[in-house]
């Protein structure tokens, strides 16, 4: 059954969307809260390098997953990529309570990687699709809001229950969400596409005109910062704290993402009203990074704080961060009805995928300028980066998304 007319902001699709992004969030960043304790108990010292070999195939997976989902979610539906990318990553993380080798874990957080990839671009589309396009924003952004907290709870529930049992609840949260589904009908949009003859997910027509090649990178770079605080400065906090030489005990990178969640999970509905209030994407971004780089500079500047200290700039990092809906909703909204799938799913999954390289170039930096400085030279080139994208790419506040890509 097709809805007559654009969906309301607490509508069934849009509940279900925010909520498969909340279990995605939970399982995307259960891992970096248990590193310690569950590479320890599978026999590890030191945590930090297997830790981050994990993430990156982690973030492999979901790169590789968001071209494949992306494409699916145009080619079959919206719905079908919802339904198979959280069976995928539910039963992934179920098998990942029964790992007992470091090569075991590497695997289902690869295939985790490949099952989180399709969930958020697939929930993004269809909202974007079904709702107004004046409170398109607002839409996505209540479903970024609600599916961040995600983190907070992957944290409280990393303090309570053994690490084995974290991945087991992220397993069965997924398989509960799919119940859910039966109730969520696919757009009339993708309905009309369906129908038609025009090519649909075809990754490569992202590549063959310059136009849409460049709208392309360009959505690309504007996700990045999100990655580098997140996956860098937060996910290894514990070891810029000792550079820092932080006073007040050891620095918990899992406290620091919560914190960091807590604040981008408040700022990504404060965008989607932000956005709203001022008719444009664009300047909402702006006054976001702009947060970003003050967090970013506080950041570098800690020698000799606190770890509360940390806790509090780690906040305000995520806070400033707090644009992913926006930014997804700006990647579909780029694109016509036969790519808007592909391009919502494989533009964050994209950036999620950009971590190792950013991870290489920190590396990379390090030996000849030491490890606070390569920090801090590679988030002055993710941001330089991703402010000119911001810059150069078109405005999409209230865009009719119903058009084809030819």
């Amino acid at each position: 059954m097709q809805p007559k007319k654009a969906i309301g902001l607490l509508s069934i699709p849009v509940i279900v969307a925010a909520l498969g992004y909340f279990v995605d969030i939970y399982d995307l960043l259960l891992f970096g809260m248990i590193r310690d304790t569950s590479l320890h108990d599978l026999g590890l010292k030191d945590t930090v390098n297997t830790g981050l070999e994990i993430m990156s195939l982690q973030m492999y997976g979901l790169l590789i997953g968001g071209i494949c989902w992306g494409m699916m979610g145009d080619k079959k539906g919206r719905l079908s990529v919802l339904f198979g990318s959280i069976l995928l990553y539910s039963l992934a993380n179920a098998a990942n309570g029964l790992v007992q080798t470091i090569p075991q874990y590497k695997l289902c957080r690869f295939i985790a990687g490949l099952g989180l990839a399709g969930e958020l671009g697939a929930g993004i589309t269809l909202v974007s699709e079904l709702v107004s396009k004046e409170k398109r924003g607002i839409a996505t952004s209540f479903v970024a809001g609600v599916g961040l907290t995600g983190a907070i709870v992957a944290y409280f529930i990393s303090q309570v229950f053994h690490w084995r049992v974290c991945f087991y609840i992220g397993g069965g949260l997924g398989i509960m969400l799919l119940f859910l589904q039966v109730r969520v009908f696919e757009s009339g949009m993708y309905s009309t596409l369906k129908n038609s003859k025009v090519q649909k997910g075809n990754f490569f027509m992202f590549f063959n005109k310059w136009s849409r090649f460049r709208k392309y990178i360009l959505a690309i770079l504007v996700g990045l910062p999100t990655w580098y605080v997140i996956g860098l400065l937060i996910q290894v906090s514990d070891k810029f704290g000792k550079e820092f030489h932080l006073t007040g005990g050891n620095v918990i990178p899992g406290k620091a993402v919560m914190f960091a969640y807590i604040a981008i999970a408040a700022a990504d509905i404060l965008i989607g009203l932000v956005s709203h209030v001022l008719k444009s994407r664009k300047k909402a971004l702006f006054i976001f990074f702009a947060i970003t780089i003050f967090g970013i500079v506080l950041y570098f500047r800690q020698e000799n704080g606190t770890v509360a200290g940390m806790y509090l700039i780690c906040g305000i990092m995520g806070f400033g961060t707090g644009f992913w809906a926006l930014f997804v909703t700006m990647a579909a909204e780029h694109f016509g009805t036969n790519l808007r799938a592909t391009a919502a799913t494989t533009v964050p999954n994209m950036v999620r995928g950009s971590l190792p390289l950013i991870v290489i170039l920190f590396h990379a930096l390090t030996p000849h300028f030491g490890f606070i400085n390569a920090g801090a030279i590679t988030g002055t080139v993710v941001m330089v980066l991703s402010t000119t994208a911001v810059f150069l790419s078109e405005e999409t506040f209230g865009k009719d998304l119903n058009f084809f890509e030819d």
